[in-house]
């Protein structure tokens, strides 16, 4: 042991780790209570008191394992029918009763599980109990929910796999490189052709064999009175049955791997290659979980990681690196991946991720990064406590995947006893070379290329069936007065405005510097330089490198990042309470300090350069990309925000120097500390690290100002290969202190906020052409957006498009009833004041008020505000916004595919190929 500490030593010393940092204090528990009804049901309550909400999850035993042969994606499908009513309740009733009382919901599909949540108004504790055991034991699907709602999950499958440049290389190529029996080789979303073949009545056999009361684990976590808690859970699912049959088989076990095998596959639309090493890995609960989860995090947590630090900052040969430990009931996963920079090749990134596993077999790991480590996984997982739904999720977790609720307090203990040698141990025992899969993933060939497969399905299926009477719902309690936290705000002798909001239950802080200037600023033919300068500030500052910075701040646990956006620049710190005082001042250093040294500007720029490709092959990115250039032309917002290849490659390192110079200054910037800590630390702290930060002579430069003009535009960007299109409609919108900004967002709320909203209800619900479909206000200084957005197949993008300003058209002409008012109201307010229990909501928000001059208290009178906004405020606001003489609309996807059908929703549209596509040319087109 004395021999293993000594090498330990000098590889710290010479991979450049500090000491070992002080660990980590003792981790809060969550306390909860367990017990089991008669019917089997395991119920696992945890009161918080800090919160005035509820979070109901329920959890079961069943996931993608149990697809059936021939019918990959069929515990996910069936998550969707959980929607779709009950013997007693209509279709899609959840999302109305949760959204219609200011809560939210939501259910997610794994291997392992399936899972159903909602966080809502703890007066609505009742009613939530009273449907999930409904839905439980008396679900109903007919033909109609079951044909609408496949078309859905096929959109949900287009989005997230075939849109995806990189979506069959994670959902498809991976499981089956790694895994040679069914139940892991198929990814949980499944597959077009397994999709139509499956049947109603193979749902209905699938929900009475694995929905039932012994299969499944209640979770309720927040402010409840313990007692009714459980006499309504002994009410509502104490009577609930279980079916005479035995739950069906387990799929077969997965067979150890006795050999190395190489995978090459073939995608349309891969902008650059990627490359993972797979390896088979224990259950959960084995005894070797815990260092696996920090072999993981070692790998790839952090810019200071080793893959980070090798294949992308030293190597360069790496865009983008990952690494995930998916341990699971009976055999894991243990993987590495990345994707490659320009002009490198899969064979390069596979050479590069052997050396690094290597590494962990061969070397012992120090005593700093494995403390480091250990110290980042902790607080990683402290960071997903703050609200009660995140604390119930962690709870269902463990008492469904891991076996035990209690795993929640052990496994932060069992990480802490973890040491070296155990890290050698179990990277030679599972990650050896000799049993790797290796997969490689590259552009299809152009001759075998066969445009995108998305054609619509030819039966819509049978008319909606009739819809159960209304339901006698349990009444809802008294109502709870939102636990709001006050900002405190002062100025410092220099202009830095400091406000301090204490927050939350975890031991954690979270400090946000605002420089009130962004990417409205861009010097001309320098798109991208205000984003460029935030980006760098990390990457070496105040005598540290950027190595120094990532190792120094990743050792205490801490998260810091630096970004820009159209109107102000960010650096944030969130970091352990007992680890502020050693990470703020490092935070201050990358703000007010940073070299701009010019082998890391040109590190960087090839990093952005390198997003840019992956970006121009994703179709819901380019369009984020055209929308700004398309809807503000003329203006401070029409470039890229993040820059073009043409402009990136302009900028130099003075560029950067300068703007950092000119609006990186005390008088314009502001500080924000939320989580757990009082103003007077607050303000003491801050006094400390940023005191000294000297204002320079004169004023801040003013901002810019923009005024729109009513234009209406429509372009469509032609991207071969895309898996779906992207459509955005964009509406220039008020300024963040316009007297009718309330309107706008009640506005937004009924048009795209939420599952009830019109243009989900429209797009999704009624027609089946998008998995999801939303809008969004975001106010300014002087100019806001309002943007629709949704993604569908080819075919119907124009039909989406005209549905979108169809129904902005009907806000503006017809009134809205005041109970469809009320509900839309309670779901922007409650989804706001759920939100804000995160000390990264919360910050963002009391940052956003004071960029724009508004006393960050005003998020205390939210609910005011938005109730005093009436109907005719709302038809109003749409009338004087959403006309289609102001809409502009941008589409992205395959020109073969979706042309024909788009041009003629589009009248005028102008069309770009992707290969001319240029965000900083008024028309986005390069000469």
């Amino acid at each position: 042991m004395q021999r293993l500490a000594f090498v330990a030593v000098v590889l710290a010393a010479c991979l450049g780790f500090a000491a070992p940092v002080a660990a980590v204090g003792p981790a809060p528990r969550i306390e909860f209570h367990q017990r089991t009804l008669a019917n089997g049901l395991r119920v696992i309550t945890s009161p918080n008191r800090g919160s005035a909400n509820v979070a109901v999850e329920v959890w079961y035993d069943v996931g993608a394992r149990n697809d059936p042969a021939g019918r990959s994606g069929f515990a996910h499908m069936f998550e969707h029918m959980m929607f779709k009513g009950t013997a007693s309740t209509p279709s899609d009733f959840i999302n109305q009763l949760v959204e219609a009382t200011g809560g939210w919901n939501n259910a997610s599909t794994a291997d392992e599980a399936t899972w159903y949540y909602e966080e809502v108004a703890a007066s609505q504790l009742e009613r939530l109990l009273w449907f999930e055991a409904n839905r439980m034991g008396s679900l109903v699907v007919n033909d109609a929910h079951f044909h609408s709602e496949r078309e859905v999950v096929k959109e949900e499958l287009r989005q997230r796999v075939l849109s995806d440049p990189y979506g069959r290389f994670w959902r498809y190529v991976i499981p089956e490189a790694t895994f040679t029996q069914r139940p892991y080789r198929r990814n949980a979303i499944g597959s077009m052709e397994d999709l139509d073949a499956a049947n109603l009545g193979e749902l209905q056999a699938f929900h009475a064999a694995y929905y039932r009361p012994s299969n499944a684990v209640l979770v309720v976590v927040g402010a409840f009175d313990p007692a009714r808690l459980d006499a309504w859970i002994d009410r509502y699912f104490g009577p609930l049955k279980n079916p005479a049959e035995p739950l069906p088989p387990e799929p077969p076990p997965e067979p150890a791997r006795t050999h190395m095998s190489s995978v090459t596959a073939y995608a349309p639309n891969v902008p650059l290659p990627a490359a993972a090493l797979t390896w088979l890995a224990p259950p959960l609960t084995d005894a070797d979980a815990p260092a696996l989860y920090l072999l993981d995090t070692i790998l790839s947590s952090g810019r200071s990681s080793r893959l980070y630090d090798g294949l992308v900052y030293e190597q360069r040969v790496a865009s983008q690196i990952f690494s995930n430990v998916d341990l699971r009931h009976r055999v894991g996963l243990f993987q590495v991946d990345a994707y490659a920079a320009q002009g490198h090749t899969a064979d390069e990134l596979i050479a590069a991720l052997r050396a690094e596993v290597a590494r962990l077999r061969d070397q012992p790991v120090s005593a700093a990064e494995l403390e480091a480590a250990k110290t980042k996984l902790i607080a990683y997982t402290l960071r997903r406590r703050e609200t009660v739904d995140q604390v119930a999720g962690q709870l269902g977790q463990a008492a469904v995947i891991e076996g035990d609720a209690d795993r929640v307090n052990v496994d932060i203990e069992l990480w802490r006893k973890v040491t070296a040698a155990d890290l050698m141990r179990v990277a030679r025992k599972y990650l050896a070379d000799d049993v790797r899969a290796e997969v490689r993933y590259l552009q299809q060939p152009a001759a075998a290329e066969t445009g995108a497969a998305d054609a619509p399905t030819a039966d819509a299926g049978p008319a909606p069936a009739a819809e159960p009477a209304a339901p006698i719902v349990p009444p809802a309690g008294a109502p709870a007065t939102p636990v709001l936290p006050t900002a405190v705000s002062r100025a410092l002798p220099n202009g830095l405005r400091v406000i301090v909001a204490r927050s939350g239950t975890v031991p954690m802080v979270r400090a946000q510097l605002t420089v009130t200037t962004g990417s409205e600023a861009d010097p001309a033919g320098l798109s991208g330089a205000a984003y460029f300068t935030a980006v760098m500030t990390p990457m070496g500052a105040g005598g540290r490198s950027a190595r120094e910075i990532a190792r120094e701040a990743e050792a205490l646990g801490a998260e810091l990042t630096a970004t820009g956006g159209w109107e102000a620049a960010t650096v944030t710190l969130s970091v352990l309470h007992d680890k502020l005082a050693a990470a703020l001042p490092i935070m201050a250093d990358v703000a007010l300090r940073p070299a701009f040294a010019a082998d890391e500007v040109e590190r960087m720029r090839k990093q952005l350069l390198d997003g840019l490709v992956g970006a121009y092959g994703d179709p819901q990115q380019l369009s984020a990309l055209a929308a700004s250039p398309v809807a503000y032309a003329g203006t401070p917002f029409g470039h890229a925000q993040g820059g073009s290849p043409a402009s990136l490659k302009r900028i130099q390192a003075a560029d950067l120097a300068r703007f950092h110079a000119a609006y990186w200054r005390p008088d314009n910037a502001i500080l924000v500390l939320t989580g757990d800590i009082s103003p007077e630390e607050g303000f003491a702290i801050a006094r400390r690290t940023f005191g000294g930060w000297r204002r320079p002579d004169g004023p801040p430069p003013a901002p810019p100002t923009a005024h729109a003009t009513a234009t209406s535009r429509a372009i469509a960007v032609d991207l071969p290969g895309a898996g779906q299109a992207s459509v955005q409609v964009i509406w220039p919108a008020v300024p963040r202190t316009d007297p009718t900004y309330y309107a706008g967002l009640v506005a937004n709320a009924v048009l795209g906020e939420g599952f009830t909203a019109r243009l989900n209800q429209e797009i999704r619900v009624k027609r089946g052409l998008s998995y999801w479909v939303e809008s969004t206000l975001t106010g300014r200084r002087t100019l806001g957006a309002f943007i629709a957005d949704a993604q569908t197949r080819h075919d119907a993008a124009g039909q989406v498009a005209t549905l979108i300003e169809a129904q902005a058209q009907a806000l503006a002409d017809t009134p809205m009833a005041t109970d469809d008012l009320a509900g839309h109201k309670a779901t922007l307010v409650g989804d706001f004041y759920t939100g804000i229990e995160t000390s990264e909501a919360l910050t963002n928000v009391i940052s956003s008020l004071a960029l724009y001059g508004i006393d960050p208290n005003e998020l205390r009178h939210r609910a005011a505000r938005v109730d005093a906004v009436t109907a005719a405020d709302v038809q109003a606001f749409a009338r004087a916004r959403l006309g289609p003489e102001r809409a502009n609309v941008v589409v992205v996807g395959d020109g073969a595919a979706m042309l024909p059908t788009l041009r003629p929703a589009l009248p005028g549209l102008s069309v770009v190929p992707v290969d001319r596509f240029d965000p900083d040319s008024p028309t986005l087109t390069a000469p």
